[in-house]
């Protein structure tokens, strides 16, 4: 759902969304494919004409898809894949080019806007790739909370080459890659694989592509096994406390850790631990 910011006055709000949504409903071509199944919503980019290009459109769909009955007990994560040896082209292009500059800042921010989505979502969302994600397709992955990618992935920021430095990407990456890396990837615009993403920091675990989905599912399994209510109040600390000094972090923590163990789930987790059996969650806040 598109968000007010307070920063901005009423008409300039009402003015941003009448612009979104004509961009979001300018024809009804169907970019994503989303299935659900055992408590996982997989998202899959599927507009392999423009190389799952982020357009308006595009973003708007997964959006859509993203923030869908978010607080329904049975969705426990979230996996976003596509089709097509290229992950995601980043934006379009020719959508870009071919907009005003107010149009332009709407794209931007629209990419922006589901990026802080993943990071508000209550459920771990995992980025399954196999294949070639680059500019703001290579944001996207990087703003995940989990990435998996096959060895023979590739990862850039090649914006510079076509005279748009990856400025919005460059937040995503420089925030989970090391400095040096991150730094080569924007200024060079020249790829890395996914086993230079790994040690970067950009990618949680490479595999070969025999054993993508399979090791997409044991993550899966390892969350679902987990009380959905743990997971949603340990990744809104996770991320707040990253922000904070680290002193100041260590004394919110201790204050969350508490507010855990007054959980139902935490009691029972405990309870069973010493029981020697398994937990039965009720995943209630």
């Amino acid at each position: 759902m598109l968000r007010r910011l307070s920063s901005r006055n009423t008409l300039q709000y009402c003015t941003r969304l009448a612009t979104t949504r004509f961009m979001c409903n300018n024809g009804a071509e169907k970019f994503l494919e989303v299935t659900h199944k055992n408590g996982v919503r997989e998202i899959t980019l599927s507009h392999a004409k423009t190389l799952n290009s982020l357009s308006m459109p595009m973003m708007c769909q997964l959006q859509e898809a993203l923030s869908k009955d978010q607080d329904a007990v049975d969705l426990r994560c979230i996996v976003l894949s596509a089709q097509g040896k290229v992950w995601s082209a980043g934006h379009n292009l020719k959508e870009l080019a071919s907009c005003e500059s107010s149009a332009r800042a709407e794209v931007f921010q629209q990419l922006s806007d589901v990026i802080m989505d993943i990071r508000k979502l209550p459920v771990p969302v995992i980025a399954k790739v196999n294949g070639y994600a680059a500019a703001a397709g290579c944001q996207l992955v990087a703003s995940c909370d989990l990435v998996v990618c096959t060895d023979t992935s590739k990862f850039s920021t090649p914006g510079a080459s076509v005279g748009i430095f990856c400025n919005t990407p460059g937040v995503a990456i420089s925030r989970v890659m090391t400095h040096p890396k991150s730094a080569y990837m924007l200024m060079t615009g020249l790829p890395i694989s996914g086993e230079e993403a790994y040690i970067a920091g950009l990618v949680t675990k490479v595999v070969p592509e025999q054993e993508l989905d399979a090791t997409i599912t044991e993550i899966t399994c390892a969350i679902k096994s987990k009380s959905r209510s743990v997971i949603s109040l340990g990744k809104e600390f996770y991320y707040k406390q990253q922000q904070m000094p680290i002193e100041q972090a260590y004394a919110a923590a201790q204050a969350k850790m508490v507010e855990n163990m007054q959980m139902d789930d935490c009691k029972e987790g405990i309870k069973s631990f010493f029981e020697k059996r398994p937990p039965e969650w009720t995943h209630k806040n």
